[in-house]
């Protein structure tokens, strides 16, 4: 089982780059970036959680800009969004960012993607709350249209157009794995439906642990017609005890996602260091 991390990157935290090497030489296999354009000082909607929505959600930097700068500093990290909300962005453009940043990595990019919660946001981006989960289907499925073909083109309800052509292809062929958020039940059926990978978080109002959904989602896979092993479960939030974590590896989680608060290496580097213990005893 592999053990990522993820930090909201501020102008108040530990730089993408100093973080990704802090990572790499503690084998962390993942950084991820989450993604926010914006939040609206009026009629955002609420957080999930029921709390305010936290400061670092106003200030975080775009996930792109920061994924290249921990590429660019490191080997063999991989650098994933988490996530990246699809509904709001334009998919040509989102499909060059993709293959750009897979191509300046040497193929370590990881798109994960997600539906968004935050009304508001997607209204001051000119789309509609209610049709986001289809719009974020018609987005991938364009974008792998654009990654896949030479001359490219798709003709949705949302989202149309005629042949393009743009470059780069990203390394991965056919495209970079498409690790879909969301919760149970749902989350995961559009996983199945068009990812790479279900990457939801631990715990949701609705359920303490999504980890006792794990062989129901296998059997959900199976059932749709698709290999397990090609759409593995991540979750996002790791339990820093080691008893957890050998139950979640034996339910079949393939990652764990580790988060970090947006702080500086007085406080971040401590807490890497006790996962590197962990994420060692997991490899023996």
């Amino acid at each position: 089982m592999k053990i990522g991390a993820a930090m909201f990157f501020t102008d108040y935290s530990m730089t993408p780059g100093a973080l990704a090497r802090a990572l790499e030489d503690r084998g962390f296999d993942s950084l991820w970036a989450p993604e926010h354009s914006h939040i609206p000082v009026q009629g955002a909607s609420a957080f999930p959680s029921g709390c305010e929505i936290p400061k670092k959600y106003y200030d975080v930097m775009d996930p792109f800009v920061a994924l290249t700068a921990a590429a660019a500093v490191t080997t063999t990290l991989e650098v994933g969004t988490g996530v990246c909300l699809v509904p709001q962005r334009d998919p040509i453009q989102t499909a060059k960012l993709v293959a750009s940043l897979d191509q300046v990595s040497g193929g370590r990019f990881l798109f994960g993607v997600g539906n968004g919660w935050n009304a508001g946001e997607m209204a001051n981006h000119g789309i509609d709350f209610a049709t986001r989960h289809k719009r974020a289907r018609e987005n991938i499925e364009a974008m792998k249209a654009i990654w896949t073909k030479s001359k490219a083109e798709y003709h949705g309800d949302l989202v149309n157009f005629d042949p393009i052509m743009t470059w780069p292809k990203p390394v991965r062929k056919p495209h970079p794995p498409i690790h879909v958020g969301g919760a149970f039940p749902y989350g995961a059926r559009r996983a199945i439906a068009y990812g790479n990978g279900w990457m939801p978080h631990r715990a949701r109002p609705a359920y303490p642990d999504v980890a006792i959904y794990a062989d129901q989602f296998k059997t959900m896979v199976t059932d749709a017609g698709r290999n397990p092993a090609d759409v593995p479960l991540s979750i996002w939030g790791a339990p820093e005890d080691m008893t957890l974590l050998e139950r979640d590896r034996s339910l079949g989680v393939v990652r764990l996602i580790v988060s970090l608060e947006s702080a500086k290496e007085d406080v971040i580097l401590p807490e890497l260091d006790r996962w590197a213990k962990l994420i060692e005893k997991l490899g023996a």
